[in-house]
């Protein structure tokens, strides 16, 4: 086995026509199926998990699978669906956006799947097939989906390779024909069995250490029919010589035969001679040639069951030091909730007592292989304490380790007092000279005697600091007439009376960027059959929040009472919540080019499915009009920063940040990333393939989450006003990838939701204090 051992999973439960029954087991199917072919204590496959996705999806990765194939490479494919049969008698696998009366465009046809076995170089293939062939449908959908469907008619011809299917029914309880509700979704009973057997090593017959194809199929046959008599597995097996699946964790030891002397004195009648073979056989026993230290152990059995006492008891003696012992009886734990603590065994004794598998009583007991021992990776609960248990068995006997875990209870911190910001009060004429500890500036009166101009006093808090500008000194006994403000300075200071012309420019590029979004939203985003919504689940509640919150930064910036400030402001965060799309829309442009490019190369490209597009990318103009919609962001963006430095009254002057809404602001922002990238660790530790695909949405998010509060404290809160809403709009397709994962914490996605509302509550604390720059004043 030099070469790759490759596996791909297709599960498809959720099904859009309601002519198709959702199915809850493969999930189930592919979760199980998933853990043990990854592990490389079996299995060491890589694998590759396509859930509930639309037929050309399905096919692109079986393809990929096939054509990548190199010549010692094993192939598997695990297909968990429905089965369907049209009226000429072909086979076809259903996916999500499977029409029973569209069959060739909607499904994945057998015919398909076969020409790509035959394509592929791979000399070892092997094709599982757990589909449903009854009872699937409503009543009403005329689909020929019989029960005896004999599929391996679908498969027939070729070498290297492999079918074992089962046409089972749907393994859920019904009442008549809807689903019954409080039913949780398992493996079907032949990838449970398939999934048993290879975990537990059962389906290693011949116990050689090695899970053969033929000895696998054996074991499905017997375990399908003993659970259920209706449903009878079938193969179809065209290989050369015998293909390993998995290693075996109940490798037989096979014991060597005991020496003519040894076994001569072991029969011997003086039992001071037996008791030398006693002794003999113990130094054997601890022997790190397994066979012979197995064959020393049935000759102490034997001896310690049918021998005199004093024999008997000199014979048992010695097997209790090969007895299988672990360091530890019992193992107890304890964690916060839903968080993971490890612990580990060590198996003690010579080498036979050693070679032990580990069998963990509960899914929330994860145990792994290492030389001498197990490493435990112990799930907590929600509340309140879990018992279990890890089996500890070999071949010369077994213990039992109790585990138990702990869920500590979440102590919340109370929050300290913030002392009340000083308030700068002004001094009257009389007042003493300003203190040098006070908090900020005190104004000192000038003497009487100068001719002053009376001041008006301001308000604490100002809606909108555009107001301020047009508030002028009242002019005093001998004071100066206040200058004429020119028309370069009215547009530089953002008064009503002149528009800024890059301020403006940003308001129209941000509404035709909301309009190119509204237009291109309910267009085909990818061929000529797939929305946004469809292709990218969960993009399309990101885009609709930065269209929103652009069209209304944009109408501000054009307003006179707003577009010194609060509008571009408004508009600058729109503009940084855009660069998530952009780089999104960017990168699949990238992605789809070089996945063309690579297919022309080959011979096969994507425009094979996508008989209205000649680019190879498939990308449609929903596709263009939302990109055309992220550049005029962006750009709007980009201009409502410059249209902010170039009013004096913003101020962007480089000084810390003080203050604990703005520090807070940005620690929340940090703590939303960390969200973010939770979210992905985990989706990698559970299916790296997914993880890889959608890496994008959290990485950038975590990055958007940083920028954002980072620039809403030097230039003004409003920022984070709408960088909020595009922040929230990132939860869409980063909750989305996750929704199928249902074993997952989902810890980061808390963390992500708690650390938005507080950064919510945040922006409003910073509104009213009216501290645009994050600094005291």
């Amino acid at each position: 086995m030099a070469g790759r051992r490759r596996a791909l999973i297709v599960a498809n439960g959720e099904y859009d026509n309601a002519g198709l029954q959702r199915l809850g087991s493969p999930a189930a199917d592919a979760d199980a199926l998933a853990a043990v072919l990854g592990d490389r204590a079996i299995s060491d496959f890589e694998v590759g998990v396509v859930r509930n996705e639309t037929a050309h999806v399905v096919q692109a990765e079986i393809e990929d699978l096939c054509l990548e194939g190199k010549l010692d490479d094993v192939l598997l494919m695990h297909f968990s669906c429905h089965g369907l049969k049209d009226d000429a008698g072909g086979l076809y696998f259903a996916a999500r956006n499977t029409r029973p009366d569209r069959l060739r465009s909607t499904a994945v046809s057998a015919q398909f799947v076969q020409q790509c076995i035959r394509q592929s170089r791979s000399r070892s293939v092997v094709l599982l097939l757990d589909c449903c062939y009854g009872g699937a449908f409503s009543q009403g959908v005329a689909v020929r989906a019989s029960g005896d469907a004999n599929v391996l008619d679908s498969f027939r011809g070729g070498r290297g390779r492999a079918v074992i299917t089962a046409s089972n029914s749907i393994e859920y309880a019904f009442e008549g024909a809807t689903l019954a509700a409080g039913q949780p979704a398992r493996p079907s009973v032949f990838t449970s069995a398939l999934v048993e057997g290879l975990r537990t090593g059962e389906a290693d017959r011949d116990e050689d250490g090695w899970i053969a194809l033929g000895e696998l199929y054996e074991y499905l046959f017997d375990r399908v029919r003993e659970r259920n008599p209706k449903q009878t597995p079938s193969r179809d097996i065209e290989m050369q010589g015998e293909l390993y699946l998995a290693k075996s964790r109940r490798r037989r030891i096979r014991p060597s035969p005991i020496p003519s002397d040894l076994a001569a004195a072991i029969e011997a009648e003086n039992p001071f001679t037996r008791l030398g073979a006693v002794a003999e056989l113990r130094r054997r026993l601890s022997s790190a040639n397994l066979p012979v230290a197995m064959g020393a152990f049935e000759a102490l059995r034997a001896m310690a069951s049918t021998d005199i006492e004093h024999v008997a008891a000199a014979a048992s003696d010695a097997l209790s030091s090969a007895v299988v012992r672990v360091d530890v009886p019992s193992v107890r734990l304890s964690a916060s909730p839903g968080s993971s603590v490890s612990a580990s065994l060590r198996v003690l004794g010579p080498p036979v007592a050693r070679e032990v598998r580990f069998e963990a009583s509960d899914a929330w007991i994860a145990v792994a292989e290492v030389p001498d021992g197990a490493s435990l990776s112990v799930e907590a609960g929600d509340a309140g304490v879990r018992r279990g248990e890890v089996v500890v068995s070999g071949p010369t006997g077994e213990a039992v380790v109790t585990v138990e875990v702990e869920t500590l209870p979440v102590v919340v911190a109370e929050p300290e007092p913030v002392a009340a910001e000083p308030v700068a009060v002004a001094e009257s004429a009389a007042a003493p000279a300003a203190r040098p500890e006070a908090a900020g500036p005190v104004a000192v009166a000038e003497p009487a005697t100068a001719p002053v101009a009376p001041v008006v006093a301001e308000p604490a808090l100002d809606p909108d600091p555009a107001a301020a500008t047009e508030r002028k000194p009242v002019a005093g006994p001998g004071s100066p007439a206040a200058p004429e403000a020119t028309p370069a300075a009215a547009a530089r200071t953002g008064q009503p009376g002149a528009v800024d012309p890059v301020g403006g420019f940003a308001g129209v590029a941000a509404i035709a960027g909301s309009v190119f979004a509204v237009v291109g939203l309910p267009m085909k985003y990818r061929w000529d059959s797939y929305l946004l919504a469809e292709y990218r689940p969960g993009m399309q509640v990101y885009v609709v929040l930065v269209a929103v919150c652009a069209l209304v930064a944009g109408l501000l910036t054009l307003v006179p009472r707003t577009r010194a400030r609060t509008g571009p402001a408004l508009l600058a965060g729109a503009g940084l919540a855009a660069l998530f799309g952009l780089a999104r829309f960017v990168g699949e442009i990238i992605t789809l080019s070089a996945a063309s490019a690579a297919g022309r190369g080959t011979g096969y490209t994507l425009v094979a499915f996508a008989s209205d597009s000649s680019s190879g990318t498939g990308l449609n103009a929903g596709f263009t009009f939302v990109l055309l919609a992220h550049l005029a962001w962006v750009l709007a963006g980009a201009c409502a920063l410059v249209a902010l430095r170039r009013n004096p009254a913003v101020g962007l002057r480089a000084g810390p940040v003080r203050g604990w809404p703005a520090w807070s602001a940005i620690g929340l922002g940090v703590l939303l990333g960390v969200g973010w990238l939770t979210q992905l660790v985990e989706l990698s530790a559970y299916d790296s393939d997914s993880a890889g695909r959608n890496a994008a949405y959290y990485v950038l998010g975590a990055l958007l989450a940083v920028l954002v509060p980072v620039v809403a404290v030097v230039l003004s809160p409003a920022v984070l006003v709408t960088g909020i809403a595009g922040l929230a709009g990132v939860l869409g397709p980063t909750f989305a990838v996750l929704a199928d994962y249902s074993s997952l914490t989902y810890a980061g996605q808390a963390i992500a939701v708690s650390a938005l509302v507080l950064l919510a509550i945040d922006t409003v604390v910073l509104v009213l204090r009216n501290q645009p720059n994050g600094r005291q004043s």
